[in-house]
């Protein structure tokens, strides 16, 4: 089976950037991970008064509060079948805000045939459930764009008001100069205005999972339906 990016973007997937299509070509079923490296040269929130709500996301590794420069990264992709049977990747990001203390900001994802999207669940516990838009650039980045998000507790699905959501972009690209990925991610509310982003670059190293199986700490602690 296509990975789940080859999937979303369809024959697209072919003019993204060769080290780009290697990055996302994580699935379940080629046994090999992605794990990034790199300094994030920015990490920003919005006013004081997201504060609280961002102290709550980081609880579940959603979103954080602390923000600097010159911040230690890493992501890890790894790719494995959830209790669903879904190919599902990881998407772990470890922020080293300072000395003694890393925020996570977890996600995996999954491509529905239903939804006809890539399915992004947000945390630990994937309370929260994303519809991602992706699309391919002149220069064979990848653009992301957040759609529909839903809330998800027990046997609760509701959606979320784009009023209360916030609002996601990704642009993700190789640059061949100076031989790294460089991503730039920002969050939004259409009404309390910028929430979170980070923006810098980082370079990549290949796991074969037949040797090193996909490590249970990048794994939600529960799964849910889309």
């Amino acid at each position: 089976m296509n990975a789940i990016f080859q999937q979303a973007l369809g024959d697209d997937f072919d003019r993204l950037h060769p080290e780009m299509r290697r990055r996302f070509s994580v699935s379940a079923d080629n046994a090999t991970a992605c794990v990034g490296t790199g300094v994030m040269d920015r990490v920003w929130h919005g006013g004081r008064h997201l504060e609280p709500f961002l102290r709550l996301g980081a609880s579940r590794h959603i979103l954080f509060p602390e923000r600097g420069t010159d911040i230690p990264f890493t992501i890890e992709n790894y790719g494995y079948r959830d209790r669903f049977g879904r190919d599902t990747v990881t998407f772990v990001r470890t922020f080293e805000v300072a000395r003694a203390r890393r925020r996570r900001f977890d996600a995996t994802m999954i491509y529905s045939p239903a939804r006809r999207a890539i399915v992004d669940f947000l945390g630990t516990h994937q309370h929260l459930a994303v519809d991602l838009e992706v699309s391919v650039d002149e220069t064979g980045g990848l653009h992301i764009r957040s759609g529909e998000q839903r809330f998800t507790e027990g046997r609760l699905r509701c959606r979320i008001p784009a009023v209360l959501s916030g609002g996601a972009t990704l642009h993700e690209w190789y640059d061949e100069a100076a031989q790294r990925f460089r991503i730039d991610v920002r969050v939004v509310n259409r009404r309390f205005g910028p929430i979170f982003g980070y923006s810098g670059s980082f370079t990549a190293r290949y796991v074969d999972t037949n040797e090193a199986p996909v490590p249970a700490a990048v794994r939600p602690l529960r799964e849910c339906l889309s």
